[in-house]
């Protein structure tokens, strides 16, 4: 039966292995999604895992216990429960099943659409055999690729965040990938968020630059470039500018052994994340496994020079010397130099900043 009788409008479950209120860019996606859609007409319900302290009592969401994943323990993943699963997607009746994430949980959401013979659309979010590499795991890499294959055959098709990445996925042999790009909400994201308050708590005001990385640290985040290129602009910066993180992760203790004179804030809400991208400067983004860069975007977006390592999703939203900074990945002395010449540059920055919110 289609979504109240409109025959345009269906009725859609989508399956993922992180939600609210979790904070990374596969979460912001994959909500995105579920409003836009449900602003359209469409009926949507979700299921993922239930987090510690998280309400759980939306009737549109079916929540499944989650444990921490040892290696990273702020990860947590579902145990799948296929009949708990199936019984909430029964009653509901999907049209499509929309299976986000490759975990546990999608994994369940692949095998109900199979077996119930609904039409499958997945995504492709994370680089998992770039990960395999940076875990010291790069001879597993053909056997991530095999599983990706066999995980994604299934689906009418695959959505991808941008040409480079279904370009890969064609020549891997996943047969249906279509870009479906990536946004930020730019009315969230925004200079005018920009506050005295976090300027003074972080830098003393706005003589001193705001130099900002967002996001996991972890090792495919490439982080020891991001050290060594902090600890050379800083050398050559002075009290000129001041370095901050947002995140946290496997990496967090040994970042911070190396650059001690850092200011860490953690995981942010999404809030508080578009008050300080705002009330920051420049973000430096060395990751070379992105599939979108959606960290490039919200800070562009808020109003902040970005220098990226040339590389992934980062390709597509940035042109080099316009509306953004592009690296090398592993040049950390070029990444250095990019956000020296930023700090003492105001006008410089400022130019990048206008041209990449256009």
């Amino acid at each position: 039966m289609t979504c109240r009788g409109h025959p345009w409008l269906v009725r859609i479950a989508l399956v993922s292995d992180t939600y609210t209120p979790q904070v990374n860019g596969v979460t912001t996606v994959v909500v995105r999604i579920a409003n836009v859609l449900r602003e359209f007409g469409h009926q949507v319900v979700a299921v993922a895992p239930r987090y510690p302290g998280h309400d759980d009592e939306s009737p549109s969401e079916l929540r499944i216990p989650s444990a921490s994943f040892l290696p990273y323990p702020a990860i947590r993943l579902s145990v799948p429960q296929f009949g708990t699963v199936a019984r909430f997607l029964d009653a509901f009746e999907p049209e499509i099943v929309h299976v986000a994430t490759e975990g546990p949980l999608g994994l369940t959401g692949r095998r109900y659409a199979v077996r119930r013979g609904i039409p499958l659309v997945t995504s492709y979010h994370t680089n998992f055999p770039q990960y395999a590499r940076h875990y010291g795991a790069g001879a597993l890499e053909p056997l991530v690729w095999k599983w990706l294959r066999w995980f994604h055959r299934p689906a009418v098709l695959t959505q991808t965040p941008g040409e480079a990445v279904a370009a890969e996925l064609k020549r891997r042999g996943i047969g249906n990938p279509v870009v479906w790009g990536r946004g930020v909400d730019t009315a969230h994201f925004h200079p005018g968020r920009r506050s005295a308050g976090w300027r003074r708590w972080l830098a003393g005001g706005d003589d001193t630059a705001i130099v900002l990385h967002v996001g996991r640290l972890a090792p495919e985040k490439n982080i020891d470039v991001l050290a060594a290129a902090w600890t050379a602009a800083r050398e050559r910066a002075g009290q000129r500018a001041t370095f901050v993180l947002a995140g946290e992760g496997p990496e967090t203790r040994r970042l911070l052994t190396r650059l001690p004179w850092v200011r860490q804030l953690g995981f942010l809400d999404r809030g508080r994340l578009a008050d300080v991208y705002a009330s920051a400067d420049i973000c430096v983004l060395p990751s070379k496994t992105e599939t979108c860069g959606l960290v490039a975007l919200e800070a562009m977006a808020s109003g902040l020079a970005v220098v990226a390592a040339d590389a992934g999703g980062f390709r597509e939203s940035i042109t080099h010397g316009q509306n953004g900074i592009l690296v090398a990945p592993a040049d950390a002395t070029g990444f250095a130099a990019e956000i020296l010449s930023l700090v003492i540059a105001p006008p410089r920055r400022a130019g990048i900043a206008t041209a990449a919110r256009a």
